[in-house]
């Protein structure tokens, strides 16, 4: 089956969820968007309590029903205190590569509803002026906001309504070029909500169902470890749809949809892999398998919860993660493909 038409949607989908603000701890409109998504598609979409967004789809059978999971949180940052003249210091949420993160604007959102912009620099951020200008560390004791108002204190930042707490959402800066390639920060993981939200048209619209009872989970605390941990108690099975890598000692290319063997947290369940790896074969799915180092999922939120599940992992392959990112077209829809394929949908 050719997915190509659902390109365009899918694309639309993943730069609306992009333009987001959601780190992990603030993802309430995500939450919003995808529900409000789901629900328009037909599907009797809910939210639980932490904010993991639940789309149940009725299959041919509702023995050993599975799910697929993919999560709308991201990396950023807090305010963790406000300077004498006026500046915010930073605490990450998540594991951002912080150096990347010299000269991004950014968005301060106040407990009270109100946002700011402002631009995270160095505390050396002028060659003229600071002599360490080029090599003062890039991390959250020497970096600090410059916020776009007029402060000159700790008592004029505080008046705007800012405080410990707060957040700073930075740049995701979409683009998608010419050539299909995606380059944004959180590509991990909203191109895969994405296309989740696109494998649920695609159910919709074509009138398909799936073999067995399925759920299509959007996490909401997966880059701070527990996105998996509440997602329906009954599945038995859960593949995780989350970003592939790219680098050092690995197979993937961005244009390629990963199967993952092994994380940080162990080797996922070896009989859904060998069975990804056949499913991609026999339907031509441009896919490889491949082991990442430094790497966990919703899926060992899930074991650690104490969930009877087996687990596997794919995702398209993305280079330069939790940096400045960057897939490819085509690895989002073999990633998209193989997903259908695991539902028996082709």
């Amino acid at each position: 089956m050719n997915f190509k038409q659902y390109e365009d949607f899918l694309i639309k989908t993943a730069e609306s969820l992009l333009s987001i603000d959601s780190p992990s701890g603030f993802t309430d409109k995500a939450s919003e968007y995808v529900l409000h998504t789901a629900t328009e598609l037909g599907y009797p979409a809910y939210r639980n309590n932490l904010g993991n967004v639940i789309v149940p789809v009725e299959g041919e059978t509702d023995e050993e029903p599975v799910a697929l999971s993919a999560h709308i949180d991201t990396l950023g940052l807090m305010v963790r205190s406000i300077t004498n003249d006026g500046h915010l210091m930073i605490t990450a949420v998540g594991s951002p590569i912080l150096p990347t993160l010299d000269g991004e604007y950014c968005r301060i959102h106040t407990m009270e509803g109100k946002v700011y912009t402002g631009t995270i620099l160095s505390l050396s951020p002028a060659i003229h002026v600071f002599p360490d200008a080029s090599t003062r560390p890039r991390d959250d004791q020497n970096m600090a906001v410059r916020i776009d108002e007029i402060v000159h204190s700790k008592e004029d930042v505080e008046a705007l309504g800012i405080r410990p707490g707060d957040f700073v959402c930075y740049d995701p800066k979409t683009t998608f070029t010419e050539r299909g390639f995606l380059k944004s920060r959180f590509i991990d993981d909203k191109g895969c909500a994405s296309i989740l939200l696109t494998l649920l048209k695609i159910m919709k619209e074509q009138n398909l169902k799936p073999k067995k009872k399925s759920y299509l989970c959007f996490s909401a605390h997966e880059e701070i470890g527990y996105g998996g941990a509440t997602l329906p108690k009954e599945i038995k099975e859960l593949l995780v749809v989350d970003m592939g890598c790219v680098g050092s000692d690995l197979s993937c290319t961005e244009e390629q949809v990963s199967i993952c063997s092994k994380d940080t947290f162990g080797p996922y369940d070896y009989e859904m892999t060998s069975r990804l790896v056949r499913l991609a074969k026999e339907h031509e799915i441009d896919a490889v398998t491949d082991i990442y180092p430094r790497y966990n999922s919703d899926a060992a939120a899930v074991w650690k919860a104490g969930y009877d599940t087996r687990a596997a992992l794919i995702g398209p392959g993305v280079h330069a993660s939790h940096g400045m990112e960057r897939t490819h077209i085509n690895g989002i829809m073999h990633t998209l493909t193989l997903s259908a394929a695991y539902l028996g949908l082709l």
